[in-house]
């Protein structure tokens, strides 16, 4: 796939069914509501980013800042369409949200991780390591937290982070 050229953008409305499409197709990620991927691509989209390969979104990032907290981006899902993983692209989606001058004053991001998720682990340490930052983690949501069954969920955070440049 790397001979194709790869856009990274925020996302815009017109976006959100192809969102969640790619995050339905991913298997291993919590299927949100299609409401909730509107409101990611209008109301949370200077914390999002897609990754768009001739108008088709093969990679998609969701975030937004803490409430009481404007200096922390949480990262709640990366999806990568199964054909475009190993090249970075998650990577390079974060990345390209932390550049926006809205989130300059960003300088650390949140995410929470099962422990069973080795690969987005190791994704989100190489982000630590290209931000030249450190990544702490601490217990934050139990089983029991949950109604049906799911994993424990570690929080981890990533900073700080050096001022970013508006891209």
């Amino acid at each position: 796939m790397s001979d194709k050229k790869i856009y990274i953008r925020k996302p815009k409305k017109e976006f959100s069914k192809k969102i969640f499409q790619l995050v339905k197709s991913c298997g291993n990620l919590d299927l949100n509501s299609e409401y909730l991927y509107l409101l990611q691509s209008t109301h949370f989209k200077e914390c999002c980013s897609i990754a768009l390969c001739d108008d088709k979104v093969v990679g998609f990032v969701s975030g937004y800042k803490i409430p009481n907290n404007e200096n922390a981006l949480f990262i709640w899902q990366v999806a990568i369409d199964e054909n475009f993983r190993g090249l970075g692209l998650a990577n390079k989606l974060i990345t390209n949200t932390l550049k926006r001058k809205v989130n300059s004053e960003v300088n650390y991001i949140h995410t929470t991780v099962s422990a069973d998720n080795k690969s987005s682990l190791r994704m989100f340490k190489k982000l630590a390591n290209k931000l030249n930052t450190k990544m702490k983690s601490k217990k934050f949501f139990k089983k029991e937290d949950f109604i049906d069954a799911h994993e424990e969920e570690t929080l981890y955070e990533i900073g700080p982070i050096k001022k970013q440049k508006e891209k």
